[in-house]
């Protein structure tokens, strides 16, 4: 077993690792951001010596090898416009993102597990078709473009939610049901694929001949004996909604990360960027790096692999 820990948290090192490389050489291609903070008419005199004040006259690989160095000591810099400590600014979003990220898990679990129950057990009926074609929508319909449909419905037309912002519960709405749609779907798929396997054993047909209850049957012994995958994806799934508040954080003005990255990426703010990209690749490698470790514990045959 510690083998197999070790194995896995050298993962973690390693996924946080080539995250930051890629994003770090990535942003590059944005441009020079000395362009965005000096006027265009700005002597070449003067550019030559904000880049070396910034540092982004050196070549590029005593660049990225001062900011591993750096970062290693959870040092990356300060906000190019705020000359604030980066990381400092990330941790101070990072508890509306995760607000809103639960809140969808949640929703999104509240609505999926009955789903998938109902259209596992009512198979080629009515019920499964819904439930098979709303998952279909759900995973193929954009995060952004479903906010945008709910901003101009709930916001512009019926003027009942505000169409962006925090700060209240009421704010929340409209981008948890965003970014809960795609979980929705995901859930209910599988949570559908698990019943279905889990119904067709020999202890729920027998269960079903004794004459148990229909509920019970699917509370206690169906659903109870789904639930192992199903957690492990809710684990892996809470990394995934952390990434995709990126996209529905900026079409909603939430001030989470998210936003907070879009804004950052938009102005070149490259420390920010990669204090950001650090924790949300650090939080999702510790969540699927938990995962393992607990599946493992439930699962010895895996730790083997």
């Amino acid at each position: 077993m510690l083998d197999f820990v070790i194995k896995r948290f050298l993962q973690v090192i390693v996924v946080v690792f080539l995250a930051l490389t890629v994003v770090f050489f990535l942003i590059r291609l944005a441009g020079d951001p000395t362009t965005l903070f000096l006027p265009p008419d700005a002597p070449r005199e003067q550019i030559e010596e904000y880049r070396e004040l910034l540092g982004y006259n050196r070549p590029l690989y005593v660049q990225y090898g001062d900011f591993m160095y750096n970062a290693i000591q959870g040092d990356f810099g300060e906000s190019l416009r705020s000359q604030e400590d980066a990381l400092g600014i990330v941790l101070d979003r990072l508890p509306a993102t995760f607000q809103l990220a639960i809140t969808s898990l949640i929703l999104a679990l509240f609505i999926a597990i009955p789903l998938g129950v109902l259209s596992a057990y009512k198979r080629n009926t009515v019920f499964d078709r819904i439930g098979v074609g709303l998952t279909v929508v759900g995973q193929a319909v954009p995060s952004f473009w479903l906010g945008l449909i709910l901003i101009f419905l709930f916001a512009a037309q019926l003027q009942l939610l505000p169409s962006g912002g925090g700060g209240t519960p009421v704010h929340m709405i409209l981008p948890t049901l965003t970014l809960a749609a795609y979980s929705v779907a995901r859930f209910t798929r599988f949570t559908r694929s698990a019943m279905l396997d889990v119904l067709q054993k020999d202890y729920i047909r027998t269960a079903k001949a004794s004459g148990v209850p229909t509920m019970r049957l699917i509370m206690r012994y169906a659903l109870r004996n789904s639930l192992i995958p199903i957690i492990t994806l809710v684990a892996l799934d809470l990394g995934v909604l952390l990434g995709g508040a990126v996209i529905t954080e900026a079409v909603f003005s939430w001030p989470g990360v998210g936003r907070l990255l879009w804004q950052s990426l938009m102005n070149r703010d490259f420390p920010i960027v990669l204090a950001g990209v650090f924790i949300i690749a650090l939080i999702y490698a510790i969540i699927n790096f938990v995962a393992d470790i607990l599946y493992a514990y439930v699962n010895p045959q895996i730790r083997v692999k």
